[in-house]
């Protein structure tokens, strides 16, 4: 048995406040016609209410409390006696992809049909599992948002982390240097630890290749073969890489085989100046990418060459292009500082590290997204009871 949604809610009149009205930092909550919420100064609503976006993309936000909506915004203000608000919000969160395709209508920015929204279908399911439902599912959200927070602390840490170590480095007690307590020496690039050097990346490697100048042919499934959208400092999305064949895999690594240790660097695009790291699969180059093979320990390597102090030093000169690109040349004459081999082992380390510690977080809120996605099609359905999962998440 379902409902109309029409018949849970009462519409909230069109709000008088444009989306321009937003101030940073501002005490209440402003939701737009976007998936992120604003902020603004003055509150139109003190309670309960689920906004749609009227413009452009479905999106959909509960709101509690004192907040404010756009005119861009469609407010609808649960019946408290008839339904759980925050349970028909994740219910039409969980259809807003739906929504999103059959709602909205326009051959320019799309609108969303509001009578689409008023006639949809809400399983009936009784008021007390509605909530369990909601407390289940705000749960997960908590945990999704404390997961968040704890990945924005990491990502600074480890920016700072960088910027140490690649500028000061660690001395043979693993203490970070400084000038108050270490010799430093001038250099061409700027103040460093008098045991450092400044050198040519290719001095640091034994082997820099270019990538084939032609385009593969790709495959459903083979060996996978990077392209630049398949790489993000310090790692390759493999599992969004095209694939070659067997033939093509040999055809591009001619020059040479990538393997473990190896670093693969985005020379041209918008997506110039990655660094990734070559790990034990069978991989090939695509286009846009070069290979170099440090002497070296390579964590050392590839997180100098994502410094952003690095980047900035190669596209130097290169002026405003929409699609700007490195040759191989260049990079192997590129500036680059040169601890001792003990001291780039000891701060690739370091910083791969704290690299793999941010992505076990970013592992766990994947995880956490998933879950939700699953409860919310099995629990606002009506296919699984909620009150065992609740019985269990009180137990731990």
């Amino acid at each position: 048995m379902s409902i109309f949604v029409k018949d849970l809610v009462t519409e909230l009149p069109k709000s008088p406040l444009p989306a321009g009205y937003a101030t940073e930092g501002a005490e209440f909550t402003f939701f737009i016609s976007g998936p992120k919420p604003l902020a603004c100064d003055n509150n139109i609503v003190d309670g309960e209410a689920i906004v749609f976006s009227t413009g452009g993309n479905a999106a959909v936000h509960y709101g509690k409390g004192k907040f404010s909506y756009s005119t861009d915004c469609w407010a609808l203000q649960p019946i408290e006696k008839d339904i759980e608000g925050k349970y028909l919000y994740y219910f039409l969160s969980s259809q807003i992809a739906r929504i999103d395709a059959l709602g909205f209508e326009g051959s320019g920015l799309k609108h969303l049909r509001k009578d689409f929204v008023r006639n949809y279908k809400v399983p009936n399911l009784s008021k007390p599992e509605q909530s369990r439902i909601a407390i289940v599912l705000s749960r997960i959200d908590q945990a999704i948002e404390q997961t968040e927070s704890l990945i924005n602390k990491q990502q600074h840490i480890k920016i700072g982390l960088m910027q140490d170590l690649l500028t000061h480095g660690i001395d043979e007690h693993g203490n970070l240097r400084s000038e108050e307590t270490h010799k430093f020496k001038n250099s061409p690039l700027g103040r460093i630890p008098v045991e450092w050097e400044v050198s040519f990346v290719k001095n640091l490697c034994s082997q820099i290749v270019d990538c084939p100048h032609t385009t593969p042919t790709y495959l459903p499934a083979g060996i996978p073969c990077i392209r630049t959208a398949d790489m993000i400092p310090g790692q390759l999305l493999l599992e969004q890489a095209f694939c070659v064949s067997e033939k093509e895999y040999i055809s591009r690594t001619a020059r040479l085989t990538p393997q473990k240790g190896d670093i693969i660097y985005s020379r041209e695009g918008e997506r110039l100046g990655i660094a990734s790291p070559v790990g034990r699969e069978k991989i090939c180059l695509g286009q846009r990418v070069m290979l170099l093979r440090p002497k070296n320990n390579p964590d050392y390597l590839l997180w100098a060459m994502n410094n952003p102090s690095f980047y900035n030093r190669i596209i130097t000169g290169l002026g405003a292009t929409t699609s700007p690109h490195i040759n191989v040349g260049d990079i192997k004459k590129a500036l680059i500082l040169r601890p001792t081999p003990e001291e780039q082992t000891a701060i690739g380390q370091l910083l791969s590290s704290q690299t793999e510690y941010l992505n076990s977080i970013k592992n766990q809120i994947e995880k956490l997204k998933r879950l939700k996605t699953a409860l919310m099609q099995d629990l606002l359905t009506g296919k699984k009871r909620v009150a065992p999962l609740l019985e269990e998440m009180e137990a731990h």
